[in-house]
């Protein structure tokens, strides 16, 4: 689940330093490795069963029956009130949709999926947009750039690094994406990454726009969430009245991609993909 400028709780746990940033040890990513993993299957499970005719509604379902025969909890079922175990945005919106019964997909749509679980304690965050049924050129070269620009952050994910190398890699992979018109791609700047541990949302706040070899040193122990949204064309947004899901003012399409990553001696270790990283 995207983290807003305003709904970043830090938390004072673990290892500290400068600010409060939790540090992992090696156990303790071991044991979000394992969270990641039942949001892995997750996605993969409500992926194949997103087809026309399906609601939302029956994703979510399907999302909190999978976290919860793995032993896990929805780590979003419940969070600030939000009613269901996963987000599922639909089109024109960009994060954080309601499933709903009445949502049913149709040919065409663009539907992104956040999905999170915890498990003994710790989280797991990712997410991933989906094609149903017809593969629209447009939302193919969309949902192709933002996961690009995921893992153009993620290969910054190292020690030594500092939070403005992971934004600015993720802005510069935008930035080499067209629409098929030839127009730029919109970068949601309002909404980005963040840290993650015994909480879902936690320090530091991970921008998808920055400039390089500036913000927080990276620290072996340090586990971010890298999720940049991308929109087919202007990248502002409005909330709406149910003071959840955030769409794009111009009705364009938006993409959503995120993994939960570890910093490692080793380099990026991405603990939410279904086979190691």
């Amino acid at each position: 689940m995207t983290a807003g400028l305003g709904r970043v709780a830090g938390r004072l746990s673990g290892g500290r330093f400068g600010t409060d940033v939790q540090l992992k040890s090696r156990g303790e990513i071991e044991a979000m490795r394992a969270a990641g993993l039942v949001v892995a299957a997750t996605l993969e499970r409500v992926g194949a069963a997103a087809a026309v005719g399906v609601s939302t509604r029956e994703l979510d379902e399907l999302a909190e029956t999978t976290i919860r025969e793995a032993g896990a909890v929805p780590s979003f079922l419940g969070y600030h009130g939000f009613p269901g175990s996963i987000c599922a945005s639909v089109n024109a919106e960009v994060v954080h949709g309601i499933p709903a019964a009445t949502t049913v997909l149709a040919d065409g749509d663009l539907l992104s999926v956040d999905c999170g679980a915890i498990l003994d304690g710790w989280h797991g965050d990712a997410a991933v947009t989906l094609h149903v049924g017809t593969v629209r050129p447009g939302d193919e070269a969309l949902s192709a750039a933002c996961r690009a620009a995921m893992w153009a952050g993620i290969a910054e994910v190292r020690p030594g690094n500092r939070l403005g190398d992971v934004s600015h890699a993720v802005e510069s992979e935008v930035a080499r994406h067209r629409t098929p018109d030839g127009g730029p791609f919109g970068i949601v700047a309002d909404y980005g990454g963040h840290g993650i541990g015994t909480e879902m949302h936690m320090e530091p706040f991970l921008p998808n726009v920055g400039r390089a070899g500036t913000g927080l040193r990276l620290r072996e122990g340090m586990v971010l969430a890298v999720e940049p949204m991308l929109t087919a064309g202007d990248p502002e947004t409005d909330e709406l009245d149910d003071e959840w899901t955030v769409v794009t003012l111009d009705g364009g399409r938006a993409a959503h991609w995120e993994h939960t990553v570890a910093v490692t001696d080793e380099g990026p270790r991405v603990l939410t993909t279904g086979s190691d990283s």
